[in-house]
């Protein structure tokens, strides 16, 4: 059953407005979180016009208690439901109270190693342990860093951007990493894939750790000849207030809730066709997941009667294209949000970096059949 010209049209603006909006307008772009939100409510509200057999749409209150209650127990570690906002929030306080023995230790390893040695370990260290300490925690961590580091604005936004893509693709590894994850999991742990703690390594494994490596390589390129006394290169002093902290986690909050309507918002487009493209285009048409919560599609996507390369050709694509842009990734969004990096800043190396890397393993998954 196609869907109306009239909604089509609907999801379409609003798409349009999310992929561009943040690069057009100024007021988007420095009320990110409240815009998201808004745009999905509008997809919501067009979804509940849309009836899909065997599929809810719409508002309902299972949605509406989903959104305000994942940002606080979107993983579940050891049976005990731990939510984004609680993280960002204890350990923003952890970090407020005790910044400077924090930023200290960070500048006496910095000054022990080169700083291309220190960016490499950076990214693959997080990248391998986010899938168990989880993408949230290795992105605070990330930030904490990166703050520390006397190297330029640009380096820095360059360095998180490719560590970001590293730990988006680390956390895929065991359930303990990320929402998507957790649900791929659940999703498989029936016949005929019974899939336990460790399926996902046991399939992405193969790509996701040599990948991890690659992009601690291309990390320490990017960092280039640095001039520790060129202007823009210096460790940043820690100046948040409690009020600073406090906001951080409520925008997260904000943020978790605004994917939320807008991945079950388009879930309508999602059950229509997006199930019924082959498995090779469906790679690529994944890169949705770079504005939309990769967990939702993740869900709508994946199933049983899959075979073994739509799996894996559903999750790599969406892994990797959640790195391209800031609402792709939750550690995007936690490390642009203490970094005040722009979507354009973002996008400038995250595109590209997305694009190649996506090529590199279409070639892998999709011509030598690896």
């Amino acid at each position: 059953m196609a869907l109306e010209p009239g909604i089509l049209a609907g999801f379409l603006v609003i798409f349009i407005a999310v992929l561009f909006g943040p690069f057009k307008i100024k007021v988007i772009e420095e009320n990110l979180e409240v815009f998201l939100f808004v745009c999905g409510i509008a997809a919501m509200t067009i979804a509940g016009m849309v009836e899909l057999p065997g599929t809810e749409t719409g508002w309902r209150m299972e949605i509406i208690e989903e959104a305000l209650t994942s940002p606080l127990n979107a993983l579940n570690i050891g049976g005990i439901p731990i939510g984004i906002f609680q993280i960002v929030l204890i350990v923003g306080l952890i970090i407020y109270k005790w910044h400077e023995p924090i930023q200290n230790a960070i500048r006496k390893v910095a000054a022990a190693l080169s700083l291309k040695v220190m960016a490499f370990l950076l990214i693959v260290v997080l990248g391998l342990s986010s899938s168990v300490m989880s993408a949230i925690l290795a992105a605070i961590i990330l930030v904490e860093v990166v703050n520390a580091l006397p190297i330029s604005r640009k380096s820095k936004i360059d360095l998180t951007v490719i560590a970001c893509f590293s730990i988006g693709l680390g956390a895929a590894l065991t359930p303990l990493g990320e929402p998507l994850s957790t649900i791929a999991i659940s999703k498989l742990s029936g016949a005929p894939y019974h899939a336990d703690f460790m399926f996902l390594f046991n399939m992405l494994g193969k790509y996701i750790i040599p990948g991890i490596l690659v992009y601690g390589i291309v990390g320490m390129f990017f960092l280039g000849k640095i001039d520790m006394k060129a202007q823009g290169a210096k460790a940043e002093e820690y100046n948040e207030t409690l009020k600073d902290v406090i906001m951080r986690a409520v925008k997260v909050y904000l943020f978790i809730m605004a994917l939320t309507f807008l991945g079950d918002g388009f879930k309508p487009i999602i059950v229509e066709y997006f199930i019924q493209i082959p498995s090779g285009v469906l790679y690529w048409v994944n890169m949705v997941s770079a504005i939309l919560d990769n967990a939702t599609l993740a869900a709508a996507e994946i199933g049983p009667a899959m075979s073994e390369l739509q799996i894996k050709s559903i999750l790599m694509g969406l892994l990797i294209a959640g790195g391209m842009l800031i609402p792709g990734n939750i550690p995007n969004i936690i490390s642009a949000g203490k970094l005040g990096i722009t979507s354009k800043e973002w996008a400038r190396l995250g595109v590209p970096m997305g694009l190649i890397t996506m090529a590199i393993y279409f070639v892998i998954i999709f011509v030598f059949k690896i």
